[in-house]
Order: C-alpha cells, then structure tokens, then sequence
C-alpha cells in the first residue's frame, strides 16, 4: 500500500494550483477544511521544489536498464509482505504466487535485479494490510490528505504502518528501507511526466484526486472488479488501468 500512497501523493502534486471553493459537505471527506491546505502544500512545494526536479534528474543520469533492475529489486522485497496479507484475506492462490516468485527472483534473478518469475508466468500480486483490513470488514473511514504522503484514509494508513514495518523488520536495515522507498518514489514519479497535461487540465483538482484515489482502492480491494452502484457512472477504470 505504500507504494500506492506514493503514487497518489505524485498525482495530486501535479495538478493545477487553482483555488477553488470548499465543495459541499462529503460524508467521505469530514477533514476537508484541513485536507486541502495540506493539499496545497505538497502540490506548491514538495513537488514543485523537490519531488519533481529530483525524478528529472534521476531519468537523465540513470540507464533505463539500471532503472528497470532498481524496480525489480524492490518489488521483490515486498513480495513476502504481499504473501502474508494473501494469506490473511484468504487467497492462498496468491499468496503462494507472491512466496514463488519471490524464491525465484531471490535465486535465479540474482537478488531480484531480473523478474525470471514473469517470464515463467508468475504475475506480481500487490496485496497489502489495508486491503486485508478491508476483506475483514473494516471501513474505509475519514479521507486524509497527510503532509509528505499524500491522500489516504484511516484504514489504509493502519495498514501502511503495519506493511511499513513488517518489511524492515523481514529483510531491511534503515538504510535499505529509505533506499527502497526513494527509489520507488522517484519511479513512480517518473511514470507520470506523460500525464502531467491531462491532470492539470481538471476543474477541481483536489476533488478529481480524491475521487480516483477512493476509486483505485475500491478496485483493488475487489481484484479489479468492484460492484457498481448507481453513482458510479465515473467509475475511471481505464485510467486506473494505466496507474498500474
């Protein structure tokens, strides 16, 4: 989940830096008066000033190849922690998957450096203990915009905190953890310079990241196939798609 969270604070910093009024009231949304400050503050500065020059500069001076084996490596690290919380939402399916190709690429993959269990048909699984939580029952609860993280919402950042230190105390020093996720950050930051100009063209970029945000974790939770309710028809699938 970490990663997702890493993604959508990316994706609010990008849009447009219009002030808008406060939208009526979101049962979803019940901190919106401090949600949107926060807003403002990773978009006009965290991204402005150092996510986004620093993710510029790290695709100019890093060999796709190097950048591919990066990812790699880091996504194998996780993929215990994608294990355990398969196991724990009942899907033994996948948490022998995410046990697999973890064994595959710690071995044959040297470190995880190269992905041999895709190309032998073991797809990566990304589960997290939000999603277990919410397999259990649990709500989602209040919406968060947290200051250097991102949108959120309370069950979700339960659940990072547990993914957060589950991975460390598995396989990390906190050297390696800091590396892992600023390799990730800058990664996933990366992947949005194609979409800048469509985000920045929204009306209301605060809303339009919040909405895909609850959506995204909504798909997620259902494998891809959450039940459509009647206010749905802006479901963006396509667009979650190409998060992916």
């Amino acid at each position: 989940m970490l990663k997702n969270g890493v993604i959508f604070f990316i994706l609010f910093s990008l849009i447009g830096c219009a002030q808008v009024p406060v939208e009526k009231q979101d049962e979803k949304d019940p901190l919106q008066t401090i949600n949107r400050p926060l807003y403002d503050f990773n978009m006009d500065v965290l991204d402005a000033y150092v996510l986004r020059p620093a993710a510029v500069g790290y695709v100019a001076i890093t060999p796709q190849p190097v950048r591919r084996g990066l990812v790699n490596l880091t996504e194998n690290i996780g993929e215990p922690v994608d294990g355990i919380n398969a196991a724990l939402q009942g899907k033994p399916g996948n948490a022998g998957i995410s046990i697999a190709r973890f064994l595959v690429n710690s071995t044959v993959g040297v470190f995880g450096l190269f992905d041999v269990a895709s190309e032998i048909g073991l797809t990566q699984v990304d589960e997290d203990f939000g999603q277990t939580l919410g397999v259990w029952g649990a709500s989602d609860g209040a919406y968060l915009m947290l200051p250097a993280y991102g949108p959120s919402t309370a069950r979700n950042i339960t659940g990072d905190v547990v993914d957060g230190f589950a991975i460390p105390s598995i396989a990390l020093s906190l050297p390696q953890t800091i590396l892992r996720y600023t390799i990730q950050g800058l990664e996933a930051r990366a992947s949005l310079f194609p979409q800048e100009a469509l985000l920045n063209e929204a009306i209301d970029p605060y809303i339009f990241v919040k909405e895909i945000y609850l959506q995204r974790q909504l798909y997620e939770l259902y494998d891809g196939n959450p039940p459509i309710e009647e206010d749905d028809d802006e479901f963006d699938e396509d667009f979650l798609e190409e998060l992916e």
